[in-house]
């Protein structure tokens, strides 16, 4: 039985990695969209989960078949849930961050990470969670999509720690493992993340409704 074509609807190479990984063993196949020249989708709304549907749903009306979106973030508890939705360009952009795409996301990234230290300085609580919200759709008017939603708490250093992941993993400090998660190897990483959670739950779905 040939595998099932998934078009993951984004370009984060990082991203697609992961999911492939976590997708691991199950008879998926998982496609970035950009490898299908589709563009991105707006992500206009608030909350993570409508967001991961307009995305799904774009990619899916786009590819012909079935999709997933994770639409995810970190929410502060002393913010508010800030940065949310919104995470990944909370910061103006800086203005030098042009040229190739993963070198305007570790500008990006920096900026980012600068606001979040700056907006908690002088705080004591320092709550955090990153979240992840997967939505997977079997084409574009799927009236039945598959949504999970997976949570990892933390804390948010005063400092960043460690070189691996990306956007705010050098600052989130978890506890249960002694590290940030910019300092966890790729499968500790995949194990414990909120991708991670969220794709438990996902598998399970997929399993009993799809069954790839």
């Amino acid at each position: 039985m040939a595998a099932l074509r998934l078009v993951l609807a984004s370009n984060n190479a990082k991203k697609l990695s992961e999911l492939r990984a976590l997708l691991g063993g199950l008879e998926i196949d998982l496609v970035a969209q950009g490898e299908l020249g589709i563009g991105e989708a707006e992500e206009p709304h608030l909350t993570f989960v409508e967001n991961a549907l307009a995305k799904a749903r774009h990619a899916a009306a786009a590819a012909g078949c079935a999709a997933i979106a994770d639409d995810s973030g970190l929410c502060v508890d002393a913010l508010g849930g800030a940065p949310g939705v919104v995470s990944a360009h909370w910061a103006p952009a800086p203005a030098a961050a042009a040229g190739e795409r993963e070198a305007r996301r570790r500008v990006q990234d920096a900026a980012n990470n600068a606001l979040l230290l700056h907006s908690l300085q002088g705080r004591v609580e320092r709550d955090a969670h990153f979240v992840s919200t997967l939505v997977a759709l079997r084409h574009a008017a799927d009236p039945q999509p598959l949504v999970a939603v997976g949570r990892w708490p933390g804390r948010i250093l005063e400092a960043p720690r460690g070189e691996g992941g990306f956007g705010y993993d050098p600052l989130m400090w978890i506890p249960e493992l002694g590290a940030t998660v910019a300092e966890l190897d790729a499968e500790t990483k995949n194990r414990h993340s909120h991708r991670a959670r969220a794709m438990v739950q996902m598998r399970a779905l997929l399993q009993q409704v799809w069954r790839p």
